[in-house]
């Protein structure tokens, strides 16, 4: 509820400050749009915290997967190999970190910061630090962005998609159950049976397959794949799930939640657009934020225990 409020307020101030602007079909689009990408991100990120883990690597990987799906032999076989490319590189790239973590016994912050550097370096060697555009062959992919239903583009839609099969997984299933309880108490779920190594394992993957899903969103949207892609989007939806309640130490969180917490940001960064601020100076406000979300959790922790 509070961040509900929170989003209230936000478009209160937008309403007063550019009421010409922000109250309009046009602008609201935008905001769906931008927080598409970054969302389907946040959902796989959602899952990787709840477990006790981390992933900085997201926003590299999206890259990378970008990169791969638009070089010309890959546009060669037409846009569903593109598809399948972006989502197996993705996937590949998650699995790989589970893969160090829970079998190599590498804390989450040193397997994903080194997946990080790694990916923004292999796709800015397959683009030669160039940007790669999508071919007029492969509109298929570009129509996700330009093709409407109900006045709302279709990479709104697979965003949608996403979030609810993410809700139902977290919340409906034996997979969800065991997430909440490896992030909780990995000792105690693994007395209870579960294998938390291969578990860990499969929730990085799925955190990669949500970057390949988020790479199809922006090679939509800018009809391009660059390895410049996802710059600083790890630190984006990290902080939108913290803002969404997630506990960094796992074992408490939602999907919802971390949607609502997106949003804020999202809908912070198009009032700062509207009004001419200076990017430096929204960048300060989510800091404040992430700051006070943090210590609201703490808090809140403290007075239930």
């Amino acid at each position: 509820m509070g961040l509900i409020a929170a989003l209230v307020l936000l478009a209160i101030v937008g309403l007063v400050t550019k009421p010409e602007n922000f109250a309009t079909s046009s602008n609201l689009v935008s905001v769906l749009a931008l927080a598409s990408t970054i969302g389907v991100i946040t959902v796989g990120a959602t899952f990787v915290i709840i477990g006790g883990g981390i992933d900085l690597s997201v926003g590299a990987v999206m890259a990378l997967a970008s990169v791969w799906a638009t070089t010309l032999s890959t546009q060669s076989y037409g846009p569903v190999v593109m598809v399948i490319c972006a989502l197996a590189v993705g996937t590949g790239a998650g699995l790989l970190n589970g893969l160090l973590i829970s079998y190599g016994r590498m804390v989450p912050f040193i397997a994903t910061l080194a997946m990080l550097v790694a990916a923004r370096g292999l796709a800015q060697r397959m683009s030669s630090q160039r940007t790669q555009l999508v071919q007029q062959d492969n509109s298929a992919i570009v129509d996700l962005s330009t093709t409407r239903v109900l006045g709302l583009p279709l990479l709104v839609y697979v965003f949608a998609l996403v979030v609810a099969l993410g809700w139902v997984l977290l919340n409906r299933t034996t997979f969800g159950r065991r997430t909440f309880a490896v992030g909780g108490n990995p000792e105690a779920a693994r007395l209870a049976g579960i294998d938390v190594r291969r578990h860990t394992m499969v929730l990085y993957a799925l955190s990669g397959l949500c970057c390949g899903i988020a790479a199809v969103l922006i090679m939509a949207r800018t009809t391009t794949g660059s390895s410049t892609h996802g710059d600083l989007y790890e630190l984006d939806a990290i902080a939108a799930v913290i803002i969404g309640g997630t506990l960094l130490t796992g074992g408490r969180g939602s999907i919802i939640g971390s949607i609502l917490g997106l949003l804020i940001f999202t809908v912070i960064t198009n009032l700062f657009i509207l009004n001419g601020l200076n990017t430096s100076d929204q960048l300060i406000a989510k800091g404040l934020i992430i700051v006070i979300a943090v210590l609201m959790q703490r808090r809140s922790i403290r007075t239930s225990t």
